[in-house]
């Protein structure tokens, strides 16, 4: 194991009960780290961290409310200690045209997407920081979207979402490098995974015709793209990384 590039390092992943943050949590594993699994969904999780191995643990948690993400970060401190990897892949994309005024489905994407990412941010930065005192490498990974950058058409409010987390990664650079904590932002361009499940008929129906024509990525596509991110040496910092299938224009 300590020939592993991740080996020692302590790791918590968002959104890990399916799609990119599972795939994301298995490759950081199967590297080495201490993995700790957060998502709503405990049974998935426990799942999971049963195929990982004894250095993966799942925490029930939900992204959107305060008192489960304190109960959930004091429970990944007890068994973790120390986390310097943070990698932020919750997320729901709704089909919520402005027209409609879906206010639910709009809160439910920036409540998930933005706001739970900066409580999850704001609950482990005191660790990266410490770990990147102390000499260790300490990453935050940010997982944005191409939506973040392209137009479509239903889909403003969840683009405008992803375009506030690439901005807001950007900012944090500035504000964490000089304590030597990387940050990583990644926007996977169209990517099989469960997201689709979200949508109305309609839209499973146009994801479905542009899986056809275009051939997605999957989910381990961008797992390997943070591991290689997150196991460079400490002095590089590879800050903006969108990840499109060859097709996609």
């Amino acid at each position: 194991m300590t020939n592993l590039p991740l080996a020692g390092r302590n790791a918590v992943v968002t959104g890990a009960a399916s799609g990119i943050g599972a795939a994301i949590a298995e490759r950081l594993a199967a590297n080495g780290a201490a993995v700790a699994l957060v998502s709503r969904r405990q049974d998935r999780l426990d799942d999971l961290a049963g195929k990982l191995g004894p250095q993966a643990f799942g925490v029930g948690m939900d992204v959107t409310s305060p008192d489960s993400v304190d109960a959930g970060v004091a429970q990944i401190h007890e068994r973790l200690g120390q986390a310097d990897l943070l990698v932020n892949a919750a997320g729901v994309m709704l089909a919520a045209p402005v027209e409609q005024v879906r206010l639910d489905d709009w809160t439910r994407m920036i409540d998930t997407n933005l706001t739970g990412a900066l409580r999850l941010i704001g609950a482990f930065t005191p660790d990266l920081i410490a770990a990147g005192s102390q000499g260790r490498t300490a990453d935050l990974v940010n997982i944005s979207s191409i939506g973040a950058h392209l137009v479509f058409p239903g889909y403003g409010v969840y683009g405008a979402t992803k375009a506030a987390l690439t901005h807001l990664s950007t900012s944090l650079r500035a504000d964490l490098s000089p304590y030597d904590v990387r940050v990583t932002n990644i926007e996977p361009g169209l990517t099989d995974t469960e997201l689709a499940t979200h949508l109305d008929a309609d839209g499973q129906d146009l994801i479905a015709a542009m899986n056809d024509q275009i051939g997605a990525l999957t989910a381990t596509d961008i797992a390997d793209v943070v591991t290689f991110a997150v196991s460079r040496r400490r002095e590089l910092n590879l800050r903006q990384i969108i990840a499109l299938p060859t097709r996609q224009a």
